[in-house]
């Protein structure tokens, strides 16, 4: 686990990023690079690691902005880490947008009634990945009021 991007804000809430595929992981660290993100982004590369994080936030550290969830995960999958995060008091309010390659109805459904706040299918093409990593940027980090939590 580590943080890839500068914390450019003192304040500002981290954007967590549960990823395991190096790849996808490069991509969107060069798509939000890109965008000039000025939230830093703490990385989880597999379902245990981002679950081990939890008991940092309930002893005070800031919790995320937004969390982007892969779901095919390895130790733990990602609709497992969507359960644990919104069944947790502390985590609950946190918005998590599953972030993922799978269009499988299954998936959508059950990221929906897990709690989602958001269903999002990684496009490969770098430059559409930036255009979607504006949009999450635009929307959670500018636009959405989080929780004060």
């Amino acid at each position: 686990m580590s943080d890839l991007l500068p914390d450019l804000l003192p304040n500002a809430r981290p954007i967590l990023l549960v990823e395991d595929n190096p790849a996808d992981l490069d991509l969107t660290l060069r798509a939000f690079k890109r965008r000039h993100l000025l939230n830093p982004i703490r990385v989880a590369r597999d379902g245990q690691e981002a679950l081990d994080l939890m008991p940092q936030w309930l002893a005070g550290e800031p919790l995320p902005l937004v969390v982007l969830l892969d779901l095919k995960l390895p130790k733990v999958h990602g609709l497992e880490v969507l359960r644990q995060f919104k069944q947790s008091e502390t985590t609950r309010s946190v918005p998590v947008v599953v972030l993922t390659t799978s269009d499988e109805d299954a998936d959508i459904e059950s990221a929906y009634q897990l709690g989602a706040n958001s269903y999002i299918l990684k496009p490969v093409d770098f430059d559409k990945f930036t255009q979607v990593a504006a949009q999450i940027e635009l929307y959670w980090c500018a636009l959405n009021k989080p929780s004060r939590q």
